[in-house]
């Protein structure tokens, strides 16, 4: 959302094929306005509930992956879990380790992703729309829509990132861990409650950028392909993944030194004779690259990559259609009385 995470719907959307002309004619007010602007349409809830479930669907799906993109990351990893690719990283993971085993720890991302997704979709439109009806008059503002994914960035990763810590941790190579209630109960003996927001601010640092570069080329491939600003499955899908693979290839680094300070990499941390646990964003970038140099920054991109692409456009995808279904519902509901 990485944020992985994905972000709120299209700016300026309008209804597409809209909702029939009964409906059109029983809401004229409303009639032409914005998709995402409608007063009573787009409620909160529907934005909260579209962002859940595109937050859910999004992690799920792509979790295997995801767990091969962590493992990938790792600067010293065990001779028994180097991967050249992540169909390599796959097929040996489930030969040698099970087969159910590239999901270890789906069920707190599941737990995570709901809330967090619904707070920043949730947080995200009602910021966006108050910045462009003072910026541009209700217009679409792309400094309102970086300003507005960058506040609801703040409380996402608020959510996600103890679930983060605890996923990557069940990911590794030889986790010790044998459930995502042991790993909690461990870290947080062992280490602390800060433990599980160690890298809170790389996570920060990563997704404000992730967010700013993914906003201005979706809305970039929007204007290429879906001009109109319609609701367009195939449009959101394809202009999500390109602006997916762009963010995810260009915060990389990033990504790499909060996996670091996630699992707190044993092998690596030891190699550098790093006594006791690594915390801050500074620490975890020197470490990375005493260890891997500045190829060390890009480990696991290829895996990232390939994450973020059906990652992005299934969140997207996901979360203009339950948008656009809840809000045609209520309006049909509406014209019912």
């Amino acid at each position: 959302m990485e944020l992985g995470c994905a972000v709120g719907g299209s700016a300026a959307a309008p209804p597409g094929p809209g909702p029939p002309q009964a409906v059109a004619a029983a809401v004229g007010p409303m009639e032409g306005e914005d998709y995402e602007s409608l007063p009573s349409g787009a409620s909160l809830g529907t934005h909260m509930l579209a962002g859940a479930v595109a937050g859910i669907m999004e992690h799920s799906v792509m979790y295997p992956v995801d767990s091969v993109k962590t493992r990938m990351q790792s600067l010293q990893p065990d001779p028994k879990a180097q991967y050249r690719s992540v169909y390599e990283a796959l097929k040996k993971i489930v030969l040698t380790e099970g087969f159910w085993r590239p999901l270890r720890g789906i069920n707190v991302t599941m737990l995570g992703a709901g809330p967090a997704h619904a707070m920043y979709f949730a947080c995200y439109e009602k910021i966006k729309k108050s910045l462009s009806d003072t910026i541009q008059h209700g217009g679409n503002s792309h400094l309102a829509n970086g300003i507005a994914g960058s506040v609801a960035t703040l409380l996402h990763d608020a959510v996600m990132n103890p679930a983060e810590v605890v996923k990557q941790r069940m990911q590794m190579f030889n986790s010790p861990y044998k459930s995502v209630l042991q790993c909690v109960r461990t870290v947080r003996r062992t280490e602390g409650l800060g433990a599980f927001y160690r890298s809170y601010t790389t996570q920060l640092t990563m997704n404000v950028p992730f967010q700013a570069i993914h906003f201005i080329t979706y809305e970039f491939m929007q204007e290429q392909v879906n001009p109109r600003r319609e609701y367009n499955p195939l449009s959101h899908v394809f202009a999500g993944g390109v602006a997916g693979a762009v963010a995810a290839a260009a915060t990389t680094p990033l990504d790499v030194c909060k996996t670091l300070l996630n699992t707190q990499e044993n092998t690596a941390l030891s190699s550098l004779n790093i006594s006791g646990h690594l915390s801050g964003m500074v620490n975890a970038f020197r470490t990375v690259y005493k260890l891997g140099g500045v190829a060390g920054y890009f480990r696991g991109v290829q895996a990232r990559v390939i994450y973020q692409i059906p990652s992005t456009a299934i969140a997207w995808s996901v979360y203009e259609f339950f948008k656009y279904f809840l809000t045609k519902h209520k309006l049909e509901k509406r014209t019912s009385f």
